[in-house]
């Protein structure tokens, strides 16, 4: 009998180290409502976009820090951080946030936020300050020139660094060819046109418009194949 009740406190002694060994912190995917909010509460948080420095340049959430995702450095400079404390990250969309803050908890951090959605849907939310009058891209009035049309127009906006832009960008060149008498499509680049999407309040990639006599019709967010493209057109 006390073998056996030794042998159980060993097991449970041994399972409870594990678990404490390899417990990390959860990830908490917030809203841009609850993302605000969150940074206001915390005194001298640790913000941190992870895009390129290129695109940190164009846009950015007020007092973040630039540590590229993508860039060879990423783990030395996050190492600076302090790990006890919180730990925001933000990117365009969410996705490569996402990969940084997982990276985060194999760290060791203990507190991580990502902004679902990125800054994008922080900028389609009203949040962002505007940094600038100046006009980057195509110009509201400009757009509507191109949407008014005895044909149906589709605008696809997509940008170089997203995964499924890329992958609708050869069926959206060969509808173009294809349809060119019938169809008039754009494709139109987010990040060259910064003052457009937001106007339009864009808050995620890619999107497809679809307009009639310059009204919009029909609009998706996010992947969309190229045999539901068409059962739409």
């Amino acid at each position: 009998m006390k073998l056996k009740i030794t042998i159980l406190l060993f097991v449970t002694a041994f399972l409870t180290s594990c678990q404490g060994q390899n417990s990390k912190a959860i990830v908490q995917n917030l809203d841009v409502k609850s993302y605000a909010e969150k940074l206001e509460q915390t005194k001298n948080p640790q913000l941190i976009d992870v895009r390129t420095p290129q695109e940190f340049a164009l846009e950015k959430i007020n007092d973040a820090k630039n540590i590229n995702w993508n860039g060879t450095d990423f783990v030395a400079q996050v190492e600076k951080l302090d790990k006890s404390k919180p730990v925001f990250v933000y990117c365009k969309v969410g996705g490569r946030s996402a990969q940084a803050a997982d990276k985060l908890t194999e760290l060791g951090f203990k507190e991580i936020y990502n902004l679902d959605g990125g800054i994008m849907k922080w900028n389609a939310s009203g949040m962002a300050k505007p940094s600038s009058d100046k006009l980057v891209g195509m110009s509201p009035d400009e757009y509507q020139k191109l949407i008014n049309s005895d044909k149906k127009v589709v605008i696809n906006f997509g940008a170089e660094w997203c995964a499924p832009c890329k992958k609708m960008k050869p069926y959206i060149s060969r509808l173009q060819e294809d349809l060119k008498d019938k169809v008039k499509i754009v494709r139109l680049d987010a990040d060259e046109n910064k003052s457009l999407i937001n106007h339009m309040k864009i808050d995620g990639l890619p999107v497809i418009i679809i307009y009639e006599n310059g009204k919009e019709t029909w609009r998706n967010t996010g992947f969309l194949s190229e045999e539901d493209l068409r059962k739409q057109l």
